[in-house]
């Protein structure tokens, strides 16, 4: 997959319309997702529903 996902400095927050659910994530995932944060300024959450989303979007079930 050549496709890369960009993720931008935080900006203000808005109203989320998030539901909580909690998941299970390897310690190499959680690890990798604290140094986007770091780089990012964005929350673990943030990234989380960023990654997600472009999972979602650009996956395909054959």
């Amino acid at each position: 997959m050549d496709k890369k996902l960009t993720i931008s400095k935080k900006s203000l927050k808005g109203e989320d319309g998030f539901k909580i659910f909690s998941i299970r994530l390897k310690n190499n995932i959680i690890e990798k997702l604290d140094e986007l944060s770091q780089e990012s300024g964005r929350s673990r959450n943030e990234l989380i529903n960023i990654l997600l989303e472009f999972a979602v979007d650009n996956c395909e079930v054959v």
